[in-house]
Formats: C-alpha cells, sequence, structure tokens
C-alpha cells in the first residue's frame, strides 16, 4: 500500500500541534491530530483504499466507515466529559 501526504499538509499538521501543546491546550491538539488523520484516511486516499478494500472483502467500507464513525463518536465523547479533580 502507497501512501503520499503532502508535504504543506504535515508540516501544517506539525506547526499546528506544537503551537497548541506549547500554549497548554493538549485536547486542542488532539483534536488537530484527529481531524488530519481522519481527513488522510478518509478523504484524501479514499478512492485507493475503497477500491482496494472491496476486492478483499464485500463489507470493507461498512467496516472501514464504521470504524471512523466510532472514532469519531469517542473523540468527541471524550472532549465533552470534564472530570474535576
Amino acid at each position: 500500500m502507497e501512501f503520499c501526504a503532502p508535504v504543506y499538509q504535515i508540516g501544517l499538521l506539525l506547526l499546528l500541534s506544537t503551537i497548541f501543546l506549547l500554549f497548554g491546550k493538549a485536547k486542542l491538539g488532539l483534536l488537530v491530530n484527529f481531524v488530519f488523520i481522519l481527513y488522510w484516511a478518509y478523504i484524501f486516499d479514499r478512492k485507493y483504499l475503497i477500491d482496494y478494500g472491496v476486492e478483499r472483502a464485500e463489507y470493507f467500507p461498512w467496516v472501514y466507515f464504521g470504524f471512523g464513525f466510532f472514532i469519531v463518536f469517542f473523540a468527541l465523547l471524550g472532549f465533552l466529559i470534564h472530570r474535576n479533580s
């Protein structure tokens, strides 16, 4: 499998993550990483993965997007829950 993300997107990810972490916004830094990973996995390289997955397994798109849905759901749940310590 071949994956090639544009260099400017990788640089933007590193810049934004670094800025958020330097200013103590770890949750925003994680959110930026989630957004980039989901973009790269589900939008940027979707045609290749779907074509390759359908060749291997009939239900691949359902499982693939199902996992994506659960990742987004748990990420939002984690950002909405606050612990007071």
